[in-house]
Parts: structure tokens; sequence; C-alpha cells
């Protein structure tokens, strides 16, 4: 699998995600405003991928603070962690990774070099922990996986969305090595085409088979009966189990339910937000107009026209069968399971 971000000397070397699937194509980043350029023109998205992205990111940052002394370097620090913060807003895993990195500057030592040692380091860690905690959750979804299924997933929740391995698609790859047969169908995922140019491009280079389908099929394949499971990720999850996910996520899940499909959400717990009581309490991102009424760059809507481009949609909690993390299936009541996982994390 081709990294996503990497460390490379002192620059993180982040995919260029808007190039794929033509181009295979690295940004260096050698600070902070780099890496959140990245993370806002989607150069580098997915839950799991931004919050280790923010991690090396405010290493950067870090690095980039010419004080010794570590009270007003701890000042400085907190100022930039904040910009940081504000880089996208739903993704919940951006906060919970610059939360971890000023806990950790918290409990650090009086010495301003070895606190951006520990920042950069802490990076690092978090990266390797995401791609472990990917295949361990892959183990538990491969157990919801039939031999022989057909899983339809929407949007892109594989290695590109991840450190490596992948949410949703961690599952099918986890299914596949356990010797089970497995396809998959892939909603484009409209304006951006994450599925079609990603999560097609992910299982082709691993050799599973895929179909790319419209977002508005999913309903005409799960009545013929060619989908036995969907499986996505998600960007936030609230403690009622409310799910925020790629736009057209909920259509999925509605039809889903409708034609008898189990529809599993697959995320790691720091995806859980313990601040969001239901779905009403995540925010949900408005990006450009332009990704609806353009293509390529190329206005395909006419003049005067105006366009609605939420980025995310809250699939409601009774939609969800159940939510496959790195410690186990998690099932309703969510309210219970949720926290009691999030409580033990």
């Amino acid at each position: 699998m081709i990294p996503t971000l990497y460390w490379e000397k002192d620059a993180v070397m982040i995919l260029d995600q808007r190039k794929l699937p033509g181009r295979t194509v690295f940004i260096p980043c050698r600070d902070m405003r780099r890496v959140i350029y990245c993370i806002q023109t989607l150069a580098t998205r997915g839950a799991p991928a931004i919050g280790v992205a923010a991690a090396m990111g405010l290493a950067l940052a870090a690095q980039a603070i010419r004080v010794k002394d570590p009270a007003r370097f701890r000042a400085r620090f907190r100022e930039r962690a904040e910009v940081m913060r504000a880089a996208r807003p739903t993704a919940v895993n951006l906060s919970w990774a610059v939360d971890r990195c000023l806990a950790l500057l918290d409990v650090g030592p009086d010495n301003v070099e070895t606190l951006k040692a520990m920042l950069r380091r802490e990076s690092q860690i978090m990266l390797d922990e995401d791609v472990a905690i990917n295949r361990a959750m892959g183990r538990f979804g491969a157990e919801l996986v039939p031999d022989g299924a057909t899983v339809l997933t929407h949007c892109n929740a594989g290695s590109l969305a991840t450190g490596g391995y992948g949410t949703a698609l961690g599952v099918v790859y986890a299914a596949r090595e356990a010797g089970k047969q497995v396809a998959v169908i892939a909603d484009e995922t409209r304006p951006l085409l994450q599925g079609a140019r990603l999560t097609a491009w992910e299982m082709v280079l691993e050799g599973i088979p895929v179909r790319v389908a419209v977002d508005g099929a999913v309903g005409a394949i799960m009545s013929k009966g060619l989908v036995d499971l969907a499986v996505v990720g998600a960007d936030r999850i609230a403690m009622n189990g409310d799910v925020a996910n790629k736009i057209g996520t909920f259509n999925v899940a509605l039809q889903a339910q409708r034609h008898g499909v189990p529809f599993y959400v697959a995320a790691p717990l720091s995806t859980i937000d313990p601040n969001a009581a239901s779905g009403a309490d995540i925010p949900i991102e408005e990006r450009d107009p332009r990704e609806v009424l353009e293509l390529a760059g190329k206005r395909i809507a006419p003049s005067g026209a105006q366009a609605l481009n939420f980025a995310f949609d809250v699939t409601p909690h009774d939609l969800v069968a159940a939510i496959i993390t790195e410690k186990g299936v998690l099932r309703p009541p969510f309210t219970q399971s949720l926290g009691k996982a999030k409580a033990a994390a």
C-alpha cells in the first residue's frame, strides 16, 4: 500500500490525493501552514489521516518556535495548536490529535529542545498506532463479512484515509487475508468522486474486484440483491451512535434499511466525540460551491445557478447495525456500548 504521509528528515511528505489516480505526487511540508493547506484543500483527507497530519504539522510548528524559555515556548505552541484545530470543523480526529499534543506538552520537561523532540516522536507514534488500530478493527469487522460477499462502501475509507490499511476498506482487506472471497461496489461519491478516484484505485492495486456505481443507483443495486452488506467510515460519531460521514452516507443507510442490508460503520475510538450527545452537536462543513458547479475546473452549471455543498451528513443511530472499532464490534443501544468503550479507552 502506498503511504499516505510520512516523515522524511525534517519534512512531512503528504500524498496529494487530488492528483489520484492519474499521478502519484507527494507534497513536502516543512512548516505547519503547508500541512494546513493540505488538510483544507483535501490533498490529505479522511479523519484518521487528518489527525496524524495535524500531529505532524504541530511538530513542525514546534521546530519553528525560536525561544529557549519553556513558558514562552508553551504559550506560542498553544497559539499554533488552536490554528491547527480550526483547519477543518467536522473530523473530530483533528481536535483529538491537537489535544493529545497539548497534553504531552503539559507533562513534558522544562527543556525546549526535549519538548520538540517529544512532539516529533509522538506524531510518529500516532502514525504507527493508527495502522495497528486499523488492522485490529479490520479483524473484528472481517467476522461480519460472509465468504463470497459483495460490500458496498461510500467515499474512501481505505489506506488513503488513514495512516495505513484503512477503516471500512480495512474490513475488506482483513476479510481477504482471512481467506474469504470479497468484492466491492464503490459509490462515486460526488462532488469530488473519492469513491471512483480513490477507493476504486486502492481496490485495483490490491487485486480486489471492484465496480463503480453512481450515488443515485444504491437503491436499484440493493433491490436487485447485489449487496450483502454496507460498510462506511466516519468523521465523527456522537455518543448516541449518530454518525457524520461523507455526504450521501445517510442515503446509503436509508436504502440499506429498506432492503434489509446490514449497514456498518468502521471507525477508531478516537472518532467518537464524548462532547457530542447526538448528531445535532456535530458541525457540518460547507465547502466551496465551485466543487459542485464545476468539473475539472470547467463550469457545468449555468451562470447564475448557486450550489449547496455540504461535505458531510449525519446518519441517525437507528439505521446503524453496529460500529466496528479496534476494541470490538459495538452494537445498540449505543449510548451504553459507546460510553463503555470510551471510558475504557
